[in-house]
């Protein structure tokens, strides 16, 4: 049974940094491309980051481009997201997802993506 355990979620303020963890079993975590998507109140829930299987190729979405880094560890079946100057729009319950296929390449389409985590909750003060 794959599990997805997101962790490292909190309350910061803006300007701060967070590091979201993604914790992986029930799967060759090393063959999947993995995402983080977020959800406000009242919106739809958006893709922020993905990293390939191998951690060569990354996407981000525009707002976040130069504050977020996503990686991951395949000998720890993990996938992180750092958050750099945190805003308090970024507040949100973030997601990680892995992808459906093997090898697949990067994307932003959360249909892609079979397997989700409970989610963390990131809030971010002005």
């Amino acid at each position: 049974q794959v599990q997805l355990v997101e962790s490292g979620g909190g309350l910061v303020q803006a300007g701060g940094s967070l590091r979201l963890s993604c914790a992986a079993s029930g799967l060759t975590f090393s063959a999947y491309a993995m995402g983080w998507f977020r959800q406000a109140p009242g919106k739809e829930r958006e893709f922020v980051a993905a990293i390939n299987w191998s951690g060569s190729i990354t996407s981000y979405t525009d707002s976040v481009k130069g504050r977020f880094t996503i990686s991951r560890d395949n000998a720890k079946n993990t996938v992180y997201l750092q958050m750099n100057s945190l805003k308090p729009e970024d507040t949100a319950v973030y997601y990680c997802a892995a992808n459906r296929n093997r090898y697949s390449k990067v994307t932003p389409t959360a249909g892609e993506y079979n397997y989700w985590g409970q989610g963390t909750q990131v809030t971010v003060s002005s």
